[in-house]
């Protein structure tokens, strides 16, 4: 009887005969002249696999190439899975920490020593060795209490605290020259693949840099991002002293009768956070400037929340705070710009009646009355609801939008009357040790929910157009957010946990015929590593309600 079976390859368009149980890797061999890259996974029936899985039925498939998403996201936690089997060979003992991505890499501690110049270089040669070694990332799955007494075996303890909270029956691990791990995610088959990444020095730590997305055949080049870096920093500090560093952390105080005093430490913490940028702000006005406080961040990064708990905090400093959301200055849809995918670019500052802006600020400056306008995102047009301001003595204008930072926002407003500041759920906890959590995964969740909950979008639209988000983030957003005079981190110890069970079920919508289920699927087994926490539990005033709903204040 013959196995024999025929698989749909996107890439090229056509079906293709195989014998039953090939791998990916097999099947692309037979087609490596009519695919004009090298794959480092693929997705199968619209999930992402690596390419060792292996194909006993009818499949639609397409390999994807380092530049794609799902390809450098395998890509990196490759080259992680490597500087451990080298940090583990140079120096044992030594326990990896791979905290969070900043500066256009991921920053990397060596807990038990100092790292330099030196130490950078023995692990690049290292990592350099592996990749000429050319050896395999191989696929194992096992019954979970044997990968935990795997796990035990190599120190990695945080690892099996995760594992002995999730409940799950089979584990899948990938074993590299004698020494396993588990990732969030599939690898790419073999060490001689990644040989585009370096290493450097990096604060207290090193920065492991992978692929240039612009160009795959570099490393990306280094971002100096110091006040990003501190913020991220500081919270670091917070989830140290605390005792809450990773998911299996959190799953422990979910379970146990801590999980209330949890959340009153992290909402108290961004209470004091606030606090502390109000004092700053009313030093400055009582000096003579910060007249407009320009609020600004990347999409879902709880912007709008945060003015409003500001606008309290400065109440409380006597000052009478006035606030603009920007997003009310959209122009109608018809007028927004497209994007080089032909979409509506809501991230270009030309999305914005820039003209009616200006002249409304000019206007409130000089004390007289505006009448603010305001965006119907379900219908795409701006209406007016009889919403008049006015700025009176005491009165200060809190400004909140992405653009925020931009100079050319506000080019007619002398520099000493703003203060900037940057808000971004800066995402400090992790899965584990080599697995963090993603600010962008954090904040496309947030998105997910609150569109399908307020403007009408459901998953698939949403996700279907993060991508053109986030171009529009690195073009406009991020190259000012330097810039700022503070920096507000807006993630939440606990927030994975309250976000769980509402966001897969949103994410369900995704049918399975859509290339938008991959990113769907990733992140229903992504909230799978937090236990679920009730939202109940959520003080109104929560910049996570921002998202979820039941907030105490007025959208």
């Amino acid at each position: 009887m013959s196995n024999q079976l025929k698989v749909y390859c996107a890439n090229i368009g056509e079906y293709l005969p195989v014998n039953g149980g090939m791998t990916l890797s097999d099947i692309y061999e037979g087609i490596r002249t009519r695919i004009p890259f090298v794959p480092v996974c693929a997705r199968v029936n619209n999930k992402a696999e690596d390419l060792s899985f292996p194909v006993f039925t009818p499949k639609m498939i397409e390999f994807m190439p380092v530049d794609s998403p799902s390809g450098h996201r395998c890509y990196i936690r490759s080259l992680c899975m490597m500087l451990y089997r080298t940090v583990a060979s140079i120096y044992p003992g030594v326990r990896l920490v791979i905290s969070h991505s900043v500066s256009r890499g991921y920053y990397c501690r060596l807990k038990g020593m100092d790292v330099d110049s030196e130490v950078c270089a023995r692990l690049k040669e290292g990592m350099r060795d592996l990749v000429e070694r050319d050896l395999p990332f191989e696929r194992k799955e096992r019954l979970t209490k044997d990968v935990i007494e795997i796990m035990k075996g190599q120190g990695l303890h945080e690892k099996v605290k995760l594992l002995e909270t999730l409940n799950e029956l089979y584990t899948v691990y990938y074993r590299l020259d004698g020494l396993c791990d588990t990732y969030n995610g599939n690898l790419v088959p073999r060490t001689g693949m990644l040989g585009v990444f370096d290493l450097v020095p990096y604060e207290e730590g090193l920065l492991l840099l992978g692929p240039d997305l612009a160009d795959p055949s570099r490393p990306t080049i280094q971002l100096s991002q110091p006040k990003l870096y501190r913020a991220f920093t500081d919270y670091l500090e917070f989830n140290h002293i605390i005792g809450i560093r990773d998911a299996g952390d959190v799953n422990e105080v979910a379970a146990g009768s801590g999980c209330a005093m949890m959340i009153n430490v992290a909402e108290a913490l961004h209470t004091k956070y606030i606090g502390a940028i109000a004092d700053k702000i009313t030093e400055r006005y009582h000096d003579g400037g910060a007249r407009v406080v320009l609020i600004a961040g990347p999409s879902s990064s709880g912007k709008t929340t945060f003015t409003k708990r500001l606008a309290v905090q400065l109440l409380t400093n006597l000052l009478k705070p006035v606030m603009i959301s920007l997003d009310n200055y959209f122009v109608d849809r018809h007028h927004t710009p497209l994007d080089e995918s032909g979409d509506y670019d809501y991230e270009s500052l030309f999305a914005l009646d820039l003209e009616l802006f200006n002249e409304h600020l000019n206007k409130l400056i000089k004390g007289e009355e505006v009448e603010l306008p305001y965006y119907n995102f379900e219908r795409g047009e701006r209406e007016y609801r009889k919403e008049v301001i006015k700025l009176d003595s005491n009165s200060i204008l809190l400004i909140e939008g992405i653009h925020g930072l931009n100079p050319e926002l506000t080019r007619d407003v002398d520099p000493a009357m703003k203060y900037r500041i940057y808000v971004s759920a800066l995402t400090t906890l992790a899965i584990d040790d080599h697995n963090w959590v993603s600010t962008t995964d954090n904040r496309l969740l947030r998105r997910i929910i609150r569109d399908y909950k307020y403007r009408g979008t459901n998953a698939l639209e949403t996700i279907r157009r993060w991508p053109s988000v986030r171009r529009g983030e690195e073009k406009w957003i991020f190259p000012y957010q330097e810039n700022a005079d503070s920096m507000f981190n807006s993630s939440l110890l606990f927030e994975l946990g309250v976000m769980r069970d509402e966001a897969d079920k949103v994410l369900r919508s995704v049918p399975r015929d859509v290339p938008e289920y991959a990113e769907a699927y990733r992140l229903r087994k992504f909230l799978g590593y937090f236990s679920p926490i009730p939202s109940t539990l959520i003080p109104p005033n929560s910049l996570l309600r921002e998202f979820l709903g039941g907030s105490s204040f007025h959208y």
